[in-house]
């Protein structure tokens, strides 16, 4: 994949040229994801593509515009009154199920996905809320493990667009696009109806959108900075605004957190009298060996040990989302405080050996091998770079990074440092995404003006990075992370086929 084939690239351009009516980078990329598709592999069934019925696409590209019209997830007012009024004339569908409320910095989704599967195999129909998406604003709201087809979000959406104007109506600000699409999920949680529903938070936790639930379980994953303008400046202080979804009498599964932010979480589980398993304590990983497409692990629940237990992701970091995940689910179930027997082994072991995470780690091309991984802070970065070495053997990897501008970017780039013989620079189409000349401004900084490339478009970053990885001939163990942000993963995955 060197060069695209003469043709192809001709084809490229008339795509574009004829995509007038459309946002001109969204028609880049999915022009190029029609002309670089036969490199891919087959598309994931839980990253859904564009609807193939015309009519269905067109209707629910006209409640996409109608949700970019509102305040973006960047642009917050810390309160909840707004979706709080929705709840209410909605007949506050939240209350209709119990749930599972999950914040932290790192490792939220694939967190929620691992509870989700082990929920559903123990015969629970649930829903799962999470964000943001890799490339289907539907991706964010599943029934049954699957996110919801176009056609119920549609539905959903135009169900509760009166309330949603009548709110407002009533408000000094309309709702966020992030508060519509929360009620929206609670909506159709209640109407499927779900047995519980899997909720992890926007941002933070007290006034975050999501927050209007009371999840009998509250999950926090590791607690690092990020966002720090809007949650504080240390693990303490943004922990105290993520203690917001411990409930009372609630069960608190606390991954292994800094002391600062241990200490908080704490001092608020015994405010509201709840329940604290911690990772280390009262649940673990006891052991783990890196297997073929994975790894096989011996977790420590609230109940006992569960052995033999094969995770299909990568790294040390998913081995702990799996430890945390499990004594959530048990925790749900009653495991060590109600029941003193572990949750059935043999249902354990085919919940996780089910498990899939879009984004993270993951291979989308071979001959060279090109992992995606949506890491987009320092913590992230050095769990994705740690997880690369042990999972990967590449002898020569080039990096592609499209970063947003909000984000501690050098962190991120020296996290990966180490592990990139060549880096990429790109952007992605957001507005958020910081420029590509900025981003490789500092990059020369880090990596040394040798080892960085600048190509703004993604797809000509895509092209460079793999030519570069090809070089080390075709046996070599050359490969391509792209990485940086979610955006910039989505938009690789469609140039690659994948959705």
């Amino acid at each position: 994949m060197s060069e695209l084939p003469p043709d192809d690239s001709d084809r490229f351009e008339e795509i574009v040229d004829a995509e007038t009516d459309r946002d001109p980078d969204l028609a880049v990329i999915e022009a190029g994801s029609r002309t670089l598709r036969t490199q891919g592999g087959p598309p994931e069934a839980d990253v859904p593509a564009r609807p193939a019925d015309p009519e269905t696409d067109k209707a629910l590209r006209e409640v996409e515009a109608e949700l970019a019209t509102r305040w973006g997830e960047t642009k917050l007012e810390p309160s909840v009154s707004r979706i709080t009024a929705l709840m209410d004339v909605l007949g506050d569908p939240q209350r209709a199920y119990p749930s599972i409320h999950i914040t932290g910095t790192n490792g939220k989704t694939s967190t929620a996905r691992m509870i989700e599967a082990l929920l559903g195999a123990f015969d629970l129909r649930t829903g799962r809320y999470t964000s943001p998406h890799v490339q289907s604003v539907t991706e964010r709201i599943s029934l049954d493990g699957s996110p919801i087809s176009a056609e119920r979000f549609i539905e959903t959406y135009d169900d509760i667009k009166p309330y949603i104007e009548m709110v407002d109506g009533q408000q000094e600000f309309r709702l966020s696009f992030f508060e519509v699409l929360t009620g929206m999920a609670y909506a159709a949680f209640a109407d499927a109806p779900v047995d519980v529903a899997v909720v992890e938070v926007g941002m933070g936790g007290s006034w975050d959108a999501t927050n209007v639930i009371d999840g009998d379980v509250a999950v926090v994953t590791p607690i690092d900075l990020d966002h720090t303008d809007r949650l504080g400046e240390t693990p303490g202080e943004i922990a105290s605004e993520k203690s917001g979804i411990v409930k009372q009498d609630a069960t608190v599964i606390l991954a292994q957190q800094p002391v600062d932010a241990a200490q908080v979480l704490l001092k608020k589980a015994v405010e509201v009298d709840a329940t604290v398993a911690r990772e280390g304590l009262e649940f673990g990983v006891v052991s783990r060996q890196v297997a073929v497409g994975g790894q096989l692990l011996t977790l420590r629940g609230l109940g006992g040990e569960y052995e033999e237990v094969y995770l299909p992701l990568h790294g040390p970091y998913q081995a702990h989302n799996a430890a945390v995940a499990l004594a959530a689910v048990e925790a749900f179930f009653g495991v060590g405080s109600q029941r003193p027997e572990p949750l059935d082994l043999d249902t354990v072991r085919k919940a996780f050996a089910a498990v899939s995470a879009p984004g993270r780690l993951e291979v989308v091309r071979r001959s060279p091998t090109v992992v995606l991984d949506a890491a987009h802070n320092p913590a992230g970065a050095r769990a994705t770079a740690e997880a690369v070495g042990e999972a990967f053997d590449f002898s020569r990897l080039i990096g592609v990074v499209g970063a947003s501008g909000d984000k501690n970017v050098r962190g991120l780039l020296e996290a990966f440092e180490p592990i990139f013989a060549e880096v990429v620079i790109t952007q992605n189409s957001s507005h958020r995404a910081m420029d590509a000349d900025e981003l490789a401004a500092i990059a020369v900084e880090v990596f040394g003006e040798d080892r960085v490339q600048v190509e703004p478009r993604l797809d000509d970053a895509l092209e460079a990075a793999i030519t570069l990885a090809e070089e080390e001939g075709e046996f070599a163990g050359g490969g391509v992370l792209v990485t940086g942000s979610v955006i910039t993963v989505g938009e690789a995955r469609l140039l690659l086929g994948r959705g």
